[in-house]
């Protein structure tokens, strides 16, 4: 049987934070492809991980097509190398729609391939990848008329992934709101929302329905203060320690029953930081693709499913 490979796909301007994260497991990289022939590691900078991948010796456009078919059905390319004759094979494969998603739908759950040509006669392919998007690319129908910035992407992506969205009538929090994006995906979702920051909100966010707003610092405030809290969400711009003291204040509180941190990193990578969240309980770090230098935590009292 041949070789086997855990493939990682870095985001793009991150490679260099996955390659310190996956260290002497890397054997082969092609651009941002590391190729490990370990078990899988777990890593924050990553976009999508391949699993079980195989080199396989093509010998023409027909042959790749074939061979990809006899593996499985639903395959999404990865454009390394070769982009024309990559093209031809996938005109041969089975036709995936890879239209954008709209926002509250999930994308099919049944496995989905990837594959790459490493060179006219060599296929990189892994019948089964992490995330059920073509690349872990979370390609939203987006809205370009309301919210205030592209921000919202980061809280709909999040969503999507846990398979997890607010319920009409839950009670949000968004801390350091301004100018206002993530208060509009949480309204809009049916939540009552106090969107908390010292600079004021877009002017068309306060006159939604089910927004309050609270001119004042996210770190002076009291859970007490506020009571219940079905979703706490934050995408400070603020230090990771500064970010861990603000989520243990809440966690000792009892009060949030979920929560979503984006962790904003400013130069090197501080992957000591970025291990203080991911030790807590119930709790999980992903690299959104609508993320930048930044990770995305998240927690929840009852445990986390979704990818």
């Amino acid at each position: 049987m041949s070789q086997t490979y855990t493939v990682y796909l870095a985001p793009r301007g991150r490679e260099a934070d996955l390659e310190k994260e996956l260290g002497h497991n890397v054997i082969e990289r092609y651009d941002r492809l590391f190729m490990c022939n370990q078990p899988v590691h777990p890593v924050y900078f990553c976009q999508n991980i391949w699993y079980d991948a195989r080199k396989i010796p093509v010998s023409s456009i027909k042959d790749t097509a074939k061979k990809l078919r006899a593996i499985q059905r639903n395959w999404a390319f990865y454009p390394h190398d070769l982009h024309r004759r990559a093209t031809l094979v996938s005109e041969n494969l089975p036709h995936m729609s890879l239209k954008p998603l709209p926002y509250g739908t999930l994308p099919p759950d049944s496995p989905l391939g990837a594959w790459c040509l490493l060179d006219k006669d060599t296929l990189l392919a892994a019948p089964e990848t992490a995330l059920p998007v073509a690349n872990g690319l979370y390609d939203f129908e987006e809205n370009k008329t309301t919210p205030p910035n592209r921000a919202y992407l980061k809280l709909w992506e999040t969503f999507t992934r846990l398979k997890t969205f607010p319920k009409k009538g839950s009670k949000a929090v968004d801390l350091g709101a301004s100018p206002g994006g993530w208060t509009w995906v949480l309204q809009d979702s049916g939540c009552d929302v106090l969107a908390v920051d010292k600079a004021p909100l877009d002017k068309k966010i306060p006159r939604l329905p089910r927004v309050s707003f609270r001119q004042d610092s996210a770190f002076a405030l009291a859970p007490k203060d506020i009571g219940p809290v079905d979703w706490l969400c934050s995408d400070i711009i603020c230090y990771p320690d500064r970010l861990y003291g603000l989520v243990q204040t809440w966690m000792e509180s009892g009060l949030a029953e979920n929560m979503i941190m984006t962790i904003k990193l400013q130069g090197e990578t501080d992957f000591a930081a970025v291990q203080t969240f991911a030790d807590i309980p119930n709790s999980r770090i992903m690299h959104l693709y609508n993320n930048k230098h930044e990770l995305t935590w998240v927690w929840s009292k009852g445990g986390l499913e979704g990818a």
